[in-house]
């Protein structure tokens, strides 16, 4: 679990399931979001400030949707799409507008 993985100082095993974008933005996006998780509790914090780091990093307009157990089907921009997890937390962030 990746509240115990966090108390033990361990970080927790990232697996990519999809990417579309370079290899310097996919390491951010993995830092950010180990980052997130460590920082809030509430799912909607992490995707919220994965969100708006994005934005102001990459200029406008991403997505983030974080958690346990979802579905998703979605359009993005090239270059701008990572679907992944921190632990047993899924994140998906792409960029769309």
């Amino acid at each position: 679990m990746i509240d115990n993985e966090i108390a033990t100082g361990l970080r927790p095993e990232t697996v990519v399931k999809h990417v579309d974008m370079d290899e310097p933005t996919r390491k951010f996006a993995i830092d950010l979001a180990t980052e997130a998780i460590e920082k809030f509790k509430i799912e909607k914090d992490i995707a919220a400030y994965i969100k708006k780091e994005f934005d102001k990093r990459f200029e406008p307009t991403w997505h983030c949707v974080v958690g346990r157990n979802f579905g998703s089907y979605v359009t993005h921009e090239k270059h701008s799409f990572i679907y992944f997890y921190v632990g047993n937390m899924a994140v998906l962030l792409f960029k769309n507008g």
